[in-house]
């Protein structure tokens, strides 16, 4: 029997044609309410967090003051705005403090909203020796006690988003749980990266800001092949087509591709080569690029995870257990 489904997550005209079993002819999942505000949520806070790894690392090295400086303002606002973003999309916003009563190791938003409060805490730490360390020795004090917990929160900001992604019964975010926080992440560290390059290259300090494009460049490389282990993974479980279609599919090539990645590369290359006043600007084109890249490449995978809930033929091939011998029922 053939069916056609129409679903409220879709564009309008858009239909699924499922030959198949359905529950009354509607899709077996429902899409989330995810939008562009959680989009906003997960490249904010990822690169938030990013940043605080940079920041613990720039103290170490010498002449790396004001790189730590700039990441924590960084990473406290990152801290502030995201939260922010995403409090105006729960339902009830005025009741978001109803994601902290509880504390359950099993659920990836509990824990992730603990994570979310304390990286947002120890930012602010971090922000007091940012801001006030040069006139107060107890607040740089404070500061750098913060700066290595910051740092491991601000890791855990940068993927723990996969991971939630993963946990729902979405089947494009469910398929691929270890690729995709490797991207997540990759894309988290580009973005940080690139951001404080920008604020570098405005204070004048080009050499710091090259080393940052050039982590930049690494991240972005690491972020790819962690999206082509995403995609053979999505393409093994039948999967591929959320991601090849649609906005998705445009979001992700034109967008997390070609502007995340391959124009970067163009750009660093040729500005190098060409010297002078292209040799500023073009880096700083990359860097903007490495960071729309990588919020067009989550903001697709967002969609695609969407999509595929709203397919029954990809909730049947996730679902579905195997017999003995490999034969699916």
């Amino acid at each position: 029997m053939s069916v056609t489904i129409r679903h409220p997550a879709l564009p309008p005209g858009v239909q699924q044609e499922w030959r198949g079993e359905t529950y009354h002819g509607r899709p077996v999942t429902k899409a989330s309410s995810f939008d562009w505000k959680v989009s906003f949520y997960i490249v904010t806070l990822g690169i938030a967090g990013a940043a605080q790894v940079i920041a613990a690392l720039a103290r170490t090295q010498h002449g790396g003051a004001g790189l730590a400086r700039r990441a924590r303002l960084l990473a406290l606002g990152g801290s502030i705005v995201g939260p922010l973003v995403l409090i105006r999309h729960l339902k009830t916003p005025r009741r978001w403090y109803n994601m902290l009563r509880i504390l359950r190791p099993t659920s990836p938003m509990s824990l992730g909203s603990w994570l979310l409060a304390g990286f947002g805490g120890l930012s602010g730490l971090t922000a007091l020796g940012a801001v006030f360390g040069r006139r107060s020795r107890l607040a740089r004090r404070v500061a750098d006690a913060a700066q290595g917990p910051a740092a491991v929160a601000g890791a855990g900001m940068g993927i723990y988003t996969a991971g939630l992604l993963a946990s729902t019964s979405s089947p494009v975010w469910a398929a691929a749980p270890a690729p995709l926080a490797a991207q997540f992440g990759a894309a988290s560290m580009a973005g940080a990266a690139s951001a404080l390059a920008l604020a570098q290259r405005a204070a004048g300090e080009t050499a710091s800001a090259r080393r940052l494009e050039t982590l930049a460049m690494l991240a972005t490389g690491v972020e790819l092949l962690a999206s082509r282990a995403t995609e053979r993974a999505w393409a093994a479980k039948g999967l591929e087509r959320s991601i090849t279609s649609g906005a998705p599919a445009v979001l992700n090539t034109l967008g997390g591709k070609a502007v995340g990645v391959a124009l970067p590369i163009a750009a660093h290359g040729i500005g190098r080569a060409a010297g002078g006043r292209a040799g500023a600007l073009l880096p700083e084109l990359a860097s903007l690029a490495v960071i729309l890249g990588g919020a067009a490449m989550r903001h697709a995978v967002l969609l695609a995870g969407n999509d595929s809930a709203c397919r029954p033929e990809h909730v049947f091939r996730t679902t579905q257990a195997a017999r003995p011998g490999g034969v699916r029922r």
